[in-house]
């Protein structure tokens, strides 16, 4: 019985070891081999590309993203 929670114990701690490592760094930090310019760049990509859609989000909503087809005139 003393193997079995000794062995439970180890289990426990080595997950608690790798939960503690991967909240303490993340699964998804900074790229290996990504220069500071590199990650200023990403991010300015990012933040266009968020207001982008943002932009086309709020048009769909005010249903400015297609032409009317209401007119006045009779097309032939």
């Amino acid at each position: 019985m003393k193997s079995l929670s000794n062995l439970t114990c180890k289990v426990v701690l080595a997950f608690i070891l790798c939960a503690s490592v991967f909240l303490l760094f993340g699964c998804s930090f900074k790229q290996l081999g990504e220069t500071t310019a590199e990650g200023h760049r990403r991010h300015k990509r990012v933040l266009r590309t968020n207001q982008q859609e943002l932009m086309e989000d709020i048009d769909r909503v005010l249903l400015l993203d297609k032409p009317s087809k209401l007119t006045d005139k009779r097309i032939p």
